[in-house]
């Protein structure tokens, strides 16, 4: 009988918490549309409803589930509601276009990134030129890298794809102590840029942000290319073929 009511006082105890829910991908996706990515919007939940297809009373269920699921802000005002979508529910619809984009893509031997050249903070060549990191370069790359790096701000669709090539094959770049400090490594994805070998600098340690990378190459890009801060640049990087030197 003790035994019986220590299981129940177990039972008790126990809380209940929410199953996780599935995204309603189509309705975030009607959201993007509309243009709740980049501002907030305005509407109601009959002006939703005409983007979906379901009823007025179904339209308001799915925009309260979502705000529920932190995919998107929501506010209620006079004719409507202000919705805007969160960074998670960015990244769940980006994750979308990266599946399909994997389906679709014409190449798919070669991963396509652009963005637009930006100015750095000459912290690529300081690097470049530390024997430690100079003499791997040669070694691995094959190639002797101009004292600095390109560095590319890229464009919403390609910090997506970003996740894909750091999924790929690379080549390591190994830590090391010169005897003053500690150089952490990283990973070298091969690529070409206006037809120019290079390679996507990828440190295991950084505080730039996703949608930056840096480049180097045996050329200074900017002056090869013909680049400026601001202008679009194309990466192509080769899906296969590419072996790892982990």
């Amino acid at each position: 009988m003790r035994s019986l009511h220590l299981i129940i006082e177990m039972r008790l105890k126990i809380k209940i918490t929410k199953v996780p829910t599935v995204p309603d991908i189509e309705h975030l996706k009607k959201l993007a549309l509309i243009g709740a990515v980049s501002k907030t919007i305005k509407v109601s939940s009959s002006e939703f409803q005409k983007h979906t297809g379901a009823s007025s009373k179904t339209a308001a269920r799915k925009l309260k589930q979502l705000e529920e699921e932190g995919l998107i802000e929501r506010k209620i005002v006079p004719g409507g509601q202000l919705i805007r979508m969160t960074e998670k529910g960015i990244e769940i619809l980006k994750s979308e276009y990266l599946e399909y984009s994997s389906i679709f893509s014409p190449e798919s031997n070669i991963l396509e990134l652009e963005g637009n050249v930006l100015r750095g903070l000459g912290e690529g060549q300081y690097y470049v030129n530390i024997p430690g990191y100079r003499k791997q370069f040669e070694e691995k790359l094959h190639f002797t890298p101009f004292p600095g790096t390109l560095n590319v701000k890229l464009s919403e669709n390609s910090s997506a794809l970003r996740n894909r090539l750091l999924e790929l094959p690379a080549v390591q770049i190994e830590g090391f102590n010169d005897g003053e400090r500690t150089f952490g490594g990283g990973k070298c994805y091969p690529v070409s840029v206006g037809g120019i070998e290079a390679a996507v600098v990828a440190p295991e340690r950084t505080h730039y942000p996703s949608d930056l990378i840096e480049i180097i190459s045996p050329v200074k890009l900017r002056d090869s290319l013909s680049l400026k801060d601001g202008d679009r640049v194309v990466i192509q990087v080769k899906k296969k073929g590419m072996e790892s030197q982990e």
